[in-house]
């Protein structure tokens, strides 16, 4: 049974940083791309990034370049969101997902796989 748990989520003010991790089980992780998604409420879930099974490629959605980095540790079976200067319009829940294939991709439907989110809030 395949299992993503992400934790790291709180409250926080604009330009603080916050580290998202998701720990993933039941999988050959290494094997998988491993994507964030998030949703803020009211609106659709979105792509935030990807990274491909070795960590070597990586996408972002355009907001958040150059302050998020998306990293995995596959010894631990773990992707990483290292967010920096928070804004408030990133306040959602993320979601860590991975894929059954090699590809990057920003579509969520293509992750088989989901986690139950954590909470990112913050304020202004």
């Amino acid at each position: 049974q395949v299992q993503l748990v992400e934790s790291g989520g709180g409250l926080v003010q604009a330009g603080d940083s916050l580290r998202l991790s998701c720990a993933a089980s039941g999988l050959i992780f290494r094997a998988v791309v491993m994507g964030w998604f998030r949703q803020a409420p009211g609106k659709e879930r979105e792509f935030v990034a990807a990274i491909n099974w070795s960590g070597g490629s990586t996408d972002y959605q355009d907001s958040v370049k150059g302050r998020f980095t998306i990293s995995r540790d596959n010894a631990k079976n773990t992707v990483y969101l290292q967010m920096n200067r928070l804004k408030p319009e990133d306040t959602a829940i993320y979601y860590c997902a991975s894929t059954s294939g090699v590809a990057l991709t920003t579509i969520p439907g293509r992750y088989k796989y989901w986690g139950q989110g954590t909470q990112v809030t913050v304020s202004s």
